[in-house]
């Protein structure tokens, strides 16, 4: 062990490594940014006259969280604007949209989001409902998915958007028996009243990174992959944002960049994302990764799927979802993209998608060997049982977001019952995947979901999200607290590239948390009770006192 003092020594209560080799320890010793040493009283040999000592006083201590899928910049500029997220119903929400409007009468227009689909009937809001809380401005406004929004009557007009509008081929305008716009725009129809929008400016998306970091370390995250680094419908390209904080040393946290896959071009645009990765080569932040949104979301029957949705009766309709880039395209693309060194990081929801994503990386496998590009799927709502392996077989991660798979409304209303009951059993299989042998990361979809990684960990393990009661979703697909917390430390690391993170070992970079509590000293139902009290990215404290 050396003997040189070190910077910082944490001890006095439990350490969960992560290491397999020793998963349990007291004492850590950091000096500069990495960890020194681990393990019991020996450790505090390191302690001089000028360490700082922390007393965990029985206070568990474990790798810094990290999130695999996440849009912090939007999130942080959302919390600033129309934020429904807490809109628990249809009044609440149109209430929430009035009294921001009334607040804020200088703004042209009204944008933000988080409104739910369970909120309103059959999922849809109308313009006419939108109209009576901002009659006199346009209003546009993202669902907490972001695969659709809600416009009123102001906003479509200046779109110029009616019954003679066709459909984009990626997207769909809703309309009424009259064939009206009914006001709820889906997936690309979205972009045809968001190009009209005001846009950020560079001082908005750096102040949405700062307050969204703020946020994200205070639960305990100290690195992420932003999951869209572009222009997509209402979000406006954010690399600005983290360039000019990596290179004024804002950024605390250590950032992957996901590059936006225009799903309108093809290869032209691949010069494009190797000068982009080239340019964002910083300290803190990276764009390595190539995002590609394959399809949209099963509660409007755009998740692509091996066979079609059923309707309200529970008879099969024509519509199987939609698979937004061409699938044997797909796979030549991803090829090119591999033998490049991107990673690839595939929105797939559906079971079709799902399909069409392993399907590319076993063509880029094929052609370019087994490199180390690490590509993961996210999300993985359908999994048909048949490409289970196919995860392990191609070292392809599963990036899960837990908080999706709980009973609650948007599940058993507008979910369940359009995909019936044998294919709604194949929804987010976690313990599946990790008995094939599959890596499994983690992440939120933050603003979709919360980004705090103790609530996402709580529901992997209880299948019943923070707070809810009632039916277990899907039992049989529970996972140990382990393994939860594997997925928000060390697949994530992988996922990121980070790979002298995600453990406490020595050698590895000394991103750390400090919880109140031990979760493995009390129930799995209190699991999400837990409270960060202190961040470290490379032993340096951004979070807790």
């Amino acid at each position: 062990m050396p003997r040189t003092p070190a910077d910082l020594v944490l001890t006095g209560g439990p350490v969960l490594t992560m290491d397999a080799a020793r998963t349990r320890a007291t004492t850590v010793a950091v000096t500069g940014d990495r960890i020194t040493a681990v393990g019991h009283d020996e450790v505090r040999e390191l302690i001089g006259p000028r360490t700082e000592v922390v007393d965990l006083a029985g206070r568990l201590l474990l790798p810094g969280f990290q999130d695999a899928h996440i849009h912090p910049v939007a999130a942080g500029q959302e919390l600033a604007q129309c934020n429904l997220t807490d809109a628990g119903d249809a009044p609440a929400t149109i209430a929430a949209v009035r009294a921001y409007a009334d607040a804020n009468p200088e703004r042209e227009w009204i944008t933000g989001g988080g409104w739910s689909m369970d909120a309103f009937a059959g999922g849809a809001p109308t313009r006419q409902q939108l109209d009576t809380a901002v009659p006199d401005r346009p209003a546009f406004l993202v669902n907490r998915d972001h695969h659709g929004a809600w416009a009123n009557s102001r906003a479509l007009a200046l779109a110029g958007i009616t019954t003679r509008t066709p459909d984009p081929a990626d997207g769909r305008i809703e309309r009424d028996g009259r064939g009206e716009p009914t006001g709820l725009l889906q997936e690309g129809a979205m972009d045809l009243v968001a190009r009209h929008t005001p846009r950020s400016t560079a001082a908005d998306r750096l102040a949405g990174l700062l307050r969204a970091q703020r946020l994200l370390h205070a639960y305990g995250i100290t690195a992420w992959q932003d999951a869209i680094v572009g222009t997509y419908g209402p979000m406006d390209d954010v690399a600005d944002a983290y360039l000019t904080a990596d290179r004024d040393g804002s950024l605390t946290a250590r950032v992957t960049g996901a590059l936006w896959w225009d799903r309108e071009l093809g290869t032209e645009q691949i010069p494009g994302l190797v000068a982009r990765r080239e340019a964002s080569a910083g300290r803190n932040f990276r764009a390595r990764s190539v995002k590609i949104m394959q399809d949209g979301v099963a509660e409007t029957g755009t998740a692509a799927l091996l066979a079609p949705y059923l309707d309200a009766c529970g008879c099969a309709t024509a519509n199987s979802g939609t698979s937004f880039v061409d699938p044997v395209e797909l796979r030549r693309y991803v090829t090119e993209l591999d033998a490049l060194g991107f990673q690839t990081h595939f929105h797939a929801l559906g079971d079709r998608a799902v399909r069409e994503a392993l399907d590319a990386v076993e063509a880029a496998r094929a052609a370019n060997g087994r490199t180390d590009t690490r590509p993961h799927l996210a999300h993985l709502q359908i999994v048909h049982p048949d490409d289970i392996p196919r995860f392990r077989a191609l070292g392809a991660t599963a990036n899960i977001q837990p908080l999706w798979a709980a009973h609650e409304p948007q599940m058993d209303e507008l979910t369940i019952p359009f995909l019936g009951r044998e294919r709604a059993a194949l929804q987010y299989p976690f313990a599946a995947l990790l008995r094939s042998g599959a890596t499994v990361a983690a992440g939120s979809d933050w603003p979709v979901s919360s980004a705090d990684p103790l609530h996402g960990i709580h529901t992997a393990v209880n299948r019943v999200a923070p707070g809810g009661e009632g039916r277990v979703f899907l039992p049989e697909q529970r996972i140990s607290l382990t393994g939860a917390l594997a997925a928000y430390t060390a697949g994530s690391a992988y996922v990121n590239h980070l790979d002298d993170t995600g453990s406490i070992r020595a050698g590895a970079l000394a991103d750390l948390v400090v919880l109140d509590r031990d979760p493995y000293a009390a129930p799995p139902e209190e699991i999400a009770e837990a409270r960060v009290l202190a961040t470290y990215v490379g032993g340096r404290r951004v979070y807790g006192d």
